[in-house]
């Protein structure tokens, strides 16, 4: 199933998008197409579904000349937002063409859409969504049931009876041991763990000098001394060579 969001200003264009999506369902007959179709009309309500946790799309599809807050604008709050979520613009110009790339947009239509560019458009699209879900690990929290992308966790640290993971701006308390985290994230190459305390993820590391490491946001992180040849003999190795892994896996989290 794809949590796919049309946002568009008039319904005939929103209605005419999910005829296109109707037409790629029907032309991928062989692979599992199934949709849940959310409308907006304006690009706020779509953020303020997104900003409270209470939408995840998987893919959004955005036109950029609406009334209120444009559709560039939209994708790149959906950007500071810390979400890797695929997004197809549809405009009747090509003006804003480079801005879209500003913003790693998929790909940038120019209305009436084309059948051909929308669908290959959509196959980018599919094979992103898939490369992310093969990252993906899912908690759950109070309320519901949370998904992060493996790589958006940027290092995590014990704290008696409970792990903090901290990513981007948020951060979560799980009550496990720091040895049951790491056979979670042990699974991810980008994973490395730093003494008793610390798991880190190593595509965020901007230093590592001595006996400190400092993080993509601004943490800096104090190696033990008989643990910093181990930590760093790896953390060189991780760039060497690189492997693709990771299970999607569930588990009981506090906010």
């Amino acid at each position: 199933m794809y949590n796919i969001a049309l946002c568009d200003d008039e319904e005939k264009e929103l209605g005419q998008i999910e005829n296109l999506l109707a037409k790629y369902q029907d032309a991928k007959q062989d692979m599992d197409m199934e949709y849940d179709i959310c409308r907006f009309l304006d690009a706020e309500t779509l953020l303020q579904q997104i900003r409270e946790h209470a939408y995840s799309p998987d893919l959004i599809l955005l036109d950029i000349f609406m009334s209120g807050k444009n559709g560039i604008e939209a994708a790149e709050e959906i950007r500071q937002l810390g979400l890797s979520v695929p997004i197809i613009f549809l405009t009747t110009s090509k003006d804003h063409a480079l801005y879209a790339y500003g913003v790693d947009a998929i790909q940038y239509l120019v209305k009436p859409v084309d059948q051909n560019r929308f669908f290959h458009a959509m196959d980018s699209a599919m094979n992103q969504i898939e490369k992310q879900r093969e990252n993906l690990i899912t908690m759950k929290v109070a309320g519901g049931v949370r998904q992060l992308q493996a790589d958006d966790i940027i290092y995590c640290e014990s704290q008696k009876n409970y792990q903090i993971l901290y990513v981007a701006k948020d951060e979560y308390k799980v009550r496990m041991t720091t040895e049951n985290l790491w056979k979670i994230l042990g699974t991810f190459p980008q994973f490395g763990r730093c003494g008793r305390s610390y798991i880190l993820n190593m595509n965020h590391i901007v230093s590592v000098e001595r006996e400190e490491i400092v993080m993509d946001n601004k943490t800096t992180i104090y190696i033990p001394r008989n643990k910093a040849a181990e930590f760093k003999k790896g953390y060189f190795a991780y760039y060497f060579e690189q492997k693709d892994g990771g299970d999607k896996i569930l588990y009981e989290m506090e906010s």
